[in-house]
């Protein structure tokens, strides 16, 4: 019984990273990639606005 006991931490590891790697794949593009976009766009420009400041 050992065994069992060793092998099951890494094997709920494994499908909980397979899970993330999932839910980023199904998040990626979409309606979500337009609201993703636009806020990296709103940052860039905030932090280019602030380098032309100074």
């Amino acid at each position: 019984m050992d065994y069992v006991s060793a092998l099951v931490p890494p094997f709920v590891m494994a499908v909980f990273f397979i899970a993330l790697v999932m839910t980023i794949v199904k998040s990626q593009g979409g309606a979500n990639k337009a609201k993703e976009d636009a806020a990296v766009d709103a940052v860039l420009a905030r932090a280019e606005a602030t380098q032309q400041q100074k």
